[in-house]
């Protein structure tokens, strides 16, 4: 199948974007497109206008700003994936992109596309939801800031109105003794995932825990943070860290069920994930999985 008849639009400046989407009613943004125009030719989206962002000066690259990394919406994940700050300041989400789709389709794709269409199984919006992102957007009433706790409203469903495109992606690195891991599966490497976790854990000269994050992404609609068992694991000694509390809450969600697995299954697969992840945190930090 083919797309149904559009209008292309090409801006060259982030005011003539903003101008049209605040004029045009039924119109998409093509970033990478590696979402959008499959949807497109299989008729599950039909815009009557397509606004293409790829002239726009501005939306790419990735830079320092004080302690925090911002990366342009723009970005190709390709760039994410080779940055030297990517790697040294945010190594958990180097680690989750060597998992993302293909040569192909990451020499296109964007990170800010990624972030804004939401699948459930995309690993870049669920770092996002880990490393507690902010999500700078434009639009024609000026720029406001969406942490990265409310950037996700449901099923392919985020905070940006339809009138607002998506700027910058701007991450806080954690500093100090802290390990990271990340793990998914799927049926095929590239694949979406089945299911996927990170985990981080910050600990002090004494090696109790002061601080933790754990996402599961693929499970529910949106990544998960299990803020529960975040806060039980703090103020842990690092040798007793208790996998269990940490499995037990991922059970806790309301998974879903589609053609591929059930919600049991799917359910199953989390908590598996998040041990593991929690287990190569823990590894980064002792040299030891055990």
């Amino acid at each position: 199948m083919k797309a149904s008849d559009f209008t292309y639009h090409r801006p060259s400046s982030a005011q003539e974007l903003a101008g049209l989407l605040a004029s045009l009613e039924n119109a998409k943004v093509l970033a990478g497109g590696q979402s959008l125009m499959p949807m497109m030719n299989l008729r599950l989206l039909a815009p009557e206008h397509l606004i293409d962002i790829n002239k726009i000066p501005g939306l790419a690259g990735i830079r320092r700003d004080g302690d925090v990394i911002e990366i342009g919406a723009m970005t190709r994940q390709v760039d994410v994936l080779e940055s030297e700050i990517i790697a040294k300041d945010l190594p958990v989400l180097k680690a989750a992109l060597e998992h993302v789709g293909h040569v192909q389709t990451r020499s296109r794709g964007t990170f800010g596309g990624s972030c804004c269409h939401l699948d459930p199984a995309a690993e870049q919006p669920a770092l996002c939801r880990l490393l507690d992102a902010e999500f700078r957007v434009n639009g024609a009433r000026g720029i406001r800031v969406v942490q990265a706790a409310d950037w996700f409203q449901g099923m392919l469903e985020s905070a940006l109105a339809e009138d607002e495109f998506l700027e910058a992606i701007r991450i806080k690195p954690w500093t100090g003794s802290y390990g990271y891991g990340f793990e998914e599966y799927a049926r095929r490497h590239g694949d979406f995932a089945i299911a996927g976790a990170a985990a981080m854990l910050a600990v002090d000269e004494t090696q109790s825990i002061t601080r933790a994050a754990l996402m599961i992404f693929g499970v529910e609609a949106s990544p998960a943070r299990l803020a529960n068992a975040e806060a039980a694991l703090v103020g842990t000694k690092l040798p007793d860290l208790d996998v269990a509390i940490v499995t037990s809450a991922a059970r806790g969600l309301e998974a879903m069920s589609d053609v591929h697995v059930s919600a049991d299954y799917r359910s199953h697969l989390g908590s598996v994930m998040i041990k593991r992840a929690l287990l190569k945190a823990k590894q980064h930090l002792t040299g030891s999985s055990t």
